[in-house]
């Protein structure tokens, strides 16, 4: 395939310490990239870029990796408007809500629900995430969550199967039911469209010795375990998912310095989303004090109809560095190193060789902007697996 030069770039965010100032973003000033074919092949400083095929000029752009949004819920039908406006009215957010898309999911189509998974991911796109993950979670039937996984995996290898979103709406009176056919009949029909498996571990879904068994199945089957964890309450969630070596912790809003410790020492990624609490009005999760102790942190949208409908990662940049304590720096490393490390991925995330060549250009010097210009739609190209989508 014939090589392209991207170059008269202003910054370029490469995610590779070796790089430029030396920073975990591996920042180069007046910067150019060579992709060949899927891949990068080159980046550094333009004055040092080997020849090319083709020239792009990203004319004083900045150059950022592609976003990886490694927490989302696509697989969907209807939405919660009244929900929503009769929250931001006063009433409190729980776990509950989840039964109205449960109900409108199990009504819809196929074809209906291919299309929402395809419309938020256009939307996504454009404005610069390149990877993402997508969960079942809405059809809690062994049918509908298969097929929620099969549409899901048209469109993305990062699937995650959560049948233990909330205790069925058909098992309510028997949760213990329920686990026994999220862990057999279901699990056996959804794990080859997966590759996660994950479950929401709060008071109104499912305690820790549920989740643990579930999560602990999964594995057997050869799913490895994400986990939803101490978003609305104290809980054994992130102490649970560095136990199982889960990739990631995500919401981890309520934390004891034990949790904090237990993240900073294990593989497992703090993922936060910042959409949540800003739809819920809910407390921000801390990042300052996650990171400042070592542990690593993802940032990503939680898009879903019911608590937080945004397929943004700026937006969610902007929150987490106005109200969650990150610099601009950390933000932008979590919404792309930060994800990839959340999905255990080295090929995503970073602008290097070897890497996917998966990058946006913003309309904007520096990648700052982002943060700066809050609400402004600076992603002006995408670039996916070395070619122009956006």
């Amino acid at each position: 395939m014939p090589t392209t030069l991207i170059t008269n770039i202003a910054a370029l965010v490469t995610n590779d310490p070796s790089q430029g100032d030396g920073s975990p973003l591996g920042l180069v000033q007046d910067a150019a990239v060579v992709l060949d074919g899927e891949h990068i092949a080159w980046a550094g400083p333009a004055a040092h870029a080997p020849a090319a095929d083709t020239v792009h000029d990203a004319e004083g752009r900045a150059v950022i990796p592609g976003f990886v949004d490694s927490h989302s819920h696509l697989v969907f039908a209807g939405d919660r408007t009244q929900e929503f406006n009769a929250r931001m009215s006063g009433r409190g957010y729980s776990a509950g809500g989840i039964r109205t898309t449960v109900a409108a999911t199990r009504a819809a189509t196929d074809a209906e629900l291919e299309a929402n998974v395809t419309r938020y991911l256009a939307e996504a796109l454009r404005q610069g995430t390149t990877t993402f993950e997508t969960k079942s979670g809405y059809g809690l039937t062994v049918e509908d969550e298969a097929r929620a996984l099969r549409i899901a995996a048209r469109h993305t290898d990062e699937v995650t199967y959560l049948g233990a979103h909330i205790v069925s709406p058909d098992h309510a009176d028997d949760p213990a039911a329920y686990v026994e056919l999220v862990t057999g009949e279901m699990l056996d029909a959804c794990a080859p469209h997966a590759r996660w498996i994950d479950v929401f571990c709060e008071k109104g879904a499912f305690d820790g010795d549920q989740a643990r068994a579930i999560l602990t199945a999964g594995k057997a089957k050869g799913l490895h375990p994400r986990i939803h964890a101490n978003q609305l309450s104290y809980g054994p969630g992130v102490q649970l998912a560095v136990e199982l070596d889960a990739a990631s912790a995500d919401h981890c809003t309520h934390l004891t310095d034990a949790d904090v410790d237990a993240l900073a020492n294990s593989d497992t990624v703090a993922t936060l989303l910042p959409g949540a609490e800003f739809s819920t009005r809910a407390e921000w999760p801390d990042a300052r004090r996650i990171l400042d102790a070592g542990a690593t942190v993802a940032l990503s949208t939680d898009c879903n109809p019911g608590s937080s409908f945004t397929s943004s990662v700026p937006f969610c940049i902007a929150l987490a560095v106005r109200d969650m304590g990150m610099t601009p720096d950390e933000a932008l490393w979590s919404a792309t190193a930060g994800g990839a490390a959340a999905l255990r991925r080295d090929d995503v995330g970073r602008i290097a060789v070897g890497a996917r060549a998966d990058l946006a250009l913003l309309d904007a010097p520096s990648h700052v902007h982002l943060a700066y210009r809050p609400g402004v739609p600076l992603v002006t190209e995408v670039w996916r697996r070395g070619a122009r989508v956006a």
